[in-house]
C-alpha cells in the first residue's frame, strides 16, 4: 500500500499515512489532533534488473591479418 507524507500547518509535524491509491487526495489529520495539514510532493527512485551494457571486446594484441599470433 502506497504511503503519503503531510505537514500539519498548525504545529509544523510531518508524517506519513499508508492508504490506498483511491483514497490519495483525501484529506489527512495531523496525529495531534489538528486537521490544516497539506500533502507533500514525494518522489520514489525504482532500480530495475534490466539487461546490463556488454563490456567492449578488446582488441587483439599485435598485428597483421591474424592478430600476430602467425605472421613472423
Amino acid at each position: 500500500m502506497p504511503s503519503y507524507s503531510f505537514r500539519c500547518r498548525s504545529c509544523g509535524d510531518t508524517f506519513e499515512v499508508n492508504r490506498p491509491m483511491a483514497e490519495a487526495s483525501n484529506p489527512a489529520a495531523c496525529p495531534n489532533g489538528h486537521d490544516d495539514t497539506v500533502k507533500l510532493l514525494t518522489t520514489f527512485g525504482t532500480v530495475s534488473r534490466g539487461a546490463a551494457v556488454p563490456a567492449p571486446t578488446p582488441r587483439p594484441a599485435g598485428g597483421g591479418c591474424c592478430g600476430g599470433g602467425c605472421c613472423s
